[in-house]
């Protein structure tokens, strides 16, 4: 069974940041491209930011230059730093992962983590 585990979230005031962690555990063979998503209430779920496993990055229009993805691969762990947080960043941050298994290689498969609450507000 492939794990991923996010941490990090919580209430923060806006001009705030935040360093979210998700981390990867179980029969992992490899991790290909992984991504932070988020939730807002009454919203649709949105891709906040991507990485490719060689490192490539890419940003909603809404948080560029403001969050920072990031990846330690010998670690599986995927980070998103969040600097200049402002209310409507406020939703329940969730990370995928494009991932191979001992068990299904060559067959990579989306896993899911939780997800984890991030409230920014005065």
């Amino acid at each position: 069974q492939v794990q991923l585990v996010e941490s990090g979230g919580g209430l923060v005031q806006p001009g705030g940041s935040l360093r979210l962690s998700c981390a990867a555990s179980g029969r992992i063979f490899s991790i290909n491209g992984m991504g932070w998503h988020r939730q807002a209430p009454g919203k649709q779920r949105e891709l906040v930011a991507g990485i490719t496993s060689g490192g490539n990055t890419r940003y909603a229009d809404s948080v560029k230059g403001r969050f920072t993805i990031s990846r330690d691969n010998a670690k599986k762990t995927l980070y998103l730093q969040m600097d200049s947080l402002r209310p409507e960043d406020t939703a329940v941050y969730s990370c995928n992962g494009d991932i191979i298994t001992y068990d299904s290689m060559p067959r990579a498969r989306a896993y899911w983590g939780q997800g984890t609450q991030v409230t920014v507000s005065s």
